[in-house]
């Protein structure tokens, strides 16, 4: 959002024709990001000393990335440079606006499942040990299968409870390493795609960012070749990313971008579709445009859609985890309230 908001500031003064360096110190001196104010000082002086602005703002790869730098270098090489950052600031709000909507949804259910898995050792770790002394100081009280059951997991839990976190955050530091790995990540992205609805997921976020980026980069007057090296990096997945490889080597031989798209079999026949019309008729910008505005719309939907199913789901899921172990504990309760009756 800070860069966003700081390429349209940006933009507004070098359309006005106010020299980059004061537009540059200008804008450094309203952002509000202490980080993101300080890169961009750095890069007025660069600019004032007589470098391009593309090459200041590479030398801030996590704050620029290849894309941004890539629009501003074909901006100020085409003397367009007011036009691109306009470009750059709906590119990036659009993003901010996709992540944003990802994150907003999928907050509740990880807070759900955190009370969850925390409630659930509360009551192995701590609740169930006392009431099973109680059951405990009781001769001839006979135990039911499934209370012997819970209180066994809650022995086992409160025993050795280190041990049981020690594995799953190894499990989880070896997953990590494993998918960070060249194999793992191919395996892990090819895996993600074929799970039902978070695959279709993935695969809609991942043809939004490829669609808005190409468009933005192609309107900006980066080369196709260019732009499809650059795009192949926003997919964030290796299938879809070999695709666009194939797609790339295809068309530097003189190929259409919509016949290897469509060979690959990884992009749903509307877009092979728009991309088709939009080569044919000279608009292909504007169809990826529409393709990106689609899919944005199409994640939004089922992300919502998502999170209302997982939801009640998981409530129902603590719910008879809890159930059990109340039924449990109630039983046996019962039991010796009728003995001692």
């Amino acid at each position: 959002k800070d860069l966003s908001l700081m390429t349209r500031q940006l933009a507004t003064l070098v359309r006005a024709n106010i020299p980059l360096v004061d537009a540059l110190t200008a804008v450094s001196e309203q952002v509000e990001n202490p980080v993101l104010s300080e890169a961009i000082s750095d890069c007025k002086n660069m600019v004032n000393e007589g470098q391009p602005l593309y090459k200041s703002l590479a030398k801030y790869p996590n704050i620029f990335n290849v894309i941004y730098v890539s629009m501003a270098e074909a901006g100020e090489m085409s003397g367009t440079l007011d036009v691109i950052l306009i470009r750059l600031a709906e590119f990036t709000e659009a993003q901010a606006e996709l992540n944003q909507k990802i994150r907003s949804a999928m907050t509740m259910p990880v807070i759900q499942l955190v009370i969850m898995v925390a409630a659930i050792f509360f009551l192995f770790i701590k609740v169930v040990p006392e009431i099973m002394a109680i059951f405990e100081s009781m001769p001839g009280v006979e135990l039911p299968y499934m209370t012997q059951l819970v209180n066994d997991i809650s022995k086992e839990l409160v025993a050795h409870w280190y041990i049981y976190i020690g594995v799953i955050v190894i499990a989880v530091l070896f997953f990590i390493n494993w998918k960070n790995s060249t194999e793992g990540r191919k395996s892990w992205d090819a895996m993600i795609l074929k799970i039902p609805v978070l695959g279709e997921v993935t695969r809609m976020i991942a043809i939004s960012r490829f669609t808005r980026t190409l468009s933005t980069l192609l309107t900006g007057g980066v080369p196709m070749l260019t732009a499809m090296d650059i795009v192949r990096n926003v997919v964030d997945n290796h299938v879809l990313a070999l695709a666009i490889d194939e797609a790339r080597s295809n068309i530097s031989e003189g190929e259409s971008i919509a016949g290897p798209l469509k060979k690959s079999e990884q992009f749903p026949p509307i877009v092979i579709h728009m991309v088709n019309i939009g080569e044919k008729t000279g608009d292909l910008e504007n169809m990826l445009t529409l393709v990106a505005d689609a899919y944005d719309f199409q994640v939004k939907t089922k992300v919502e859609t998502l999170t209302t199913i997982i939801n009640p789901v998981m409530l129902v899921l603590m719910g008879l985890i809890v159930s059990v172990i109340f039924m449990a504990i109630m039983v046996p309760m019962f039991e010796l309230s009728n003995k001692l009756g």
